[in-house]
């Protein structure tokens, strides 16, 4: 079977879970890290190099302040309690977006993250927070515009390789597959460069209720796309 090399999710569904049990959204929050603990172990276990997951949104700024606390503390928690096992199985983890809104013990968290699993090569662990595709791309035109301004680059010497260099996942490869839950069909800024040819699934099941075989069935549904990049499918099939 053919397999991605990276996977992107959107983790979408914790509050329409809990809302279904009568139960406040955070608790949707807190039954959604086993997913996140699934998606590791299949991904290590199946080989695949990357798995980047949306977990914050610079949108959910908006949400009831209730619930941005609760999220935080859940952040902190988890880090706490998953770091050790994510390091021993040779996991990296690294955090895109913005951190700069989030409190400091949770930003001293994250950087403590990064810096202990570094040197981890069997799966990298992009946790997307705080994070908006169109920041993304500003982001970087930001910083190219900086060398320009500074004499270091001229405007010519942009290439798309370059940008891609500049915005969030840069040494990573694109996702091949985007995994969306809960429902929606649509991508919600997540990713906008990175996805141009990524192969998209999904699927109903709310996040909490994401399990193995649900990601068998988006690992099993890529391994039938034809990916084209733009040629005609007779070029794909001759290898033109």
């Amino acid at each position: 079977m053919t397999l991605p090399r990276h996977v992107a999710i959107i983790m979408d569904g914790n509050g329409r879970w809990a809302s279904a049990r009568g139960l406040p959204r955070p608790a949707g929050h807190k039954e959604g890290v086993e997913p996140v603990r699934m998606c590791v172990r299949e991904c290590l276990r199946h080989g695949i190099s990357a798995l980047t997951l949306f977990a914050f949104s610079s949108e959910n700024w908006g949400r009831p302040g209730e619930e941005v606390s609760a999220l935080f503390g859940l952040f902190i928690e988890a880090l706490d309690r998953e770091i050790d096992e994510l390091h021993q199985n040779g996991v990296r983890v690294t955090f895109i977006g913005d951190r700069l809104g989030f409190p400091v013990r949770l930003q001293t968290r994250m950087s403590a993250a990064e810096e202990r699993t570094a040197g981890n090569l069997k799966l990298r662990l992009q946790v997307a927070v705080g994070y908006g595709g169109r920041w993304d791309i500003v982001h970087a035109a930001r910083s190219l515009a900086a060398r320009c301004v500074s004499g270091a680059m001229r405007p010519t010497d942009i290439s798309i390789e370059q940008f891609g260099d500049a915005l969030q996942l840069r040494g990573l490869p694109d996702p091949d597959l985007f995994i969306r839950t809960g429902g929606e069909r649509r991508i919600s800024n997540f990713l906008l460069w990175n996805l141009a040819y990524t192969e998209l699934y999904f699927c109903a099941d709310l996040w909490p209720d994401f399990n193995a075989e649900s990601f068998g069935a988006a690992l099993e549904d890529f391994a039938t796309r034809q990916r084209r990049y733009g040629l005609a499918a007779a070029q794909t099939e001759s290898g033109a």
